[in-house]
């Protein structure tokens, strides 16, 4: 047999019901707060949900059995902000459900939100003790300028109160990825509402400024390397 007729390393077809519940679940993920979830998934939020490389063989085999899969019409096929996305037809529900009845579905790997929680409390594991470490020496500066004589200028609390801020911000965010954050459940998008009970008993402003301090507490990217 010619080299061209023997099948591709790592570019075989993935199995079809992976690929179709690989889109189902990145449909269901990619709700955001106060919207339902969107009607189709970008290729590239499937590739997150199979854990494939968007350029690697296995990628492109992946895009393939999209294409492939839309022309049976068990996908939609469409194009948004430039780019190929695609959602179950009703046809494709009914194939993927009767997959799964017939026999164990194959599972699919961590989905994104579940790994981006699980890698935020990591970190925070890690790094909280040292976040509290540094915000203690933030106030323990600003002590000391309190009790100066005289009195520092007041560029020095001008700069010492962005680093309290950077400083707090770190220890909530983290704190909250470890101890708040409560462990996504697959069967619903994981969308940080921002409006904990606490809210319900505040007036309208402040509940609505509380909210707005939330945005971002789970971004661990958003954390200094630093923070000293």
């Amino acid at each position: 047999m010619s080299n061209a007729a023997q099948p591709q390393p790592g570019r075989q077809r993935p199995a079809a019901m992976l690929v179709l519940a690989a889109v189902e679940r990145a449909q269901r993920h990619g709700a955001r707060a106060g919207a339902p979830a969107p009607a189709s998934a970008s290729v590239r939020s499937v590739l997150e949900h199979l854990a494939v490389h968007p350029r690697s063989a296995q990628g492109r085999a992946v895009r393939d059995a999209l294409r492939t899969l839309a022309e049976e019409g068990v996908l939609t096929r469409a194009r948004r902000r430039g780019r190929d996305v695609f959602s179950l037809t009703p046809a494709g529900r009914r194939r993927l459900r009767r997959g799964r009845a017939a026999a164990p579905p194959a599972d699919l790997p961590e989905s994104p939100q579940h790994q981006a929680w699980r890698n935020a409390r990591a970190c925070a594991a890690l790094e909280l003790a040292r976040f509290r470490a540094s915000l203690g020496r933030a106030l323990a500066d600003g002590r000391r300028l309190l009790e100066a004589d005289p009195p520092p200028h007041s560029d020095e609390w001008l700069v010492l109160g962005e680093r309290l801020r950077a400083a707090a911000r770190r220890v909530g965010s983290a704190w909250h990825c470890l101890h708040e954050w409560p462990e996504p459940d697959d069967a619903l998008a994981d969308v940080d509402d921002l409006g904990e009970p606490a809210c319900g008993s505040l007036p309208a402003a402040e509940a609505a400024h509380l909210r707005a301090l939330r945005a971002g507490r789970r971004n661990v990217r958003l954390w200094s390397p630093g923070g000293s």
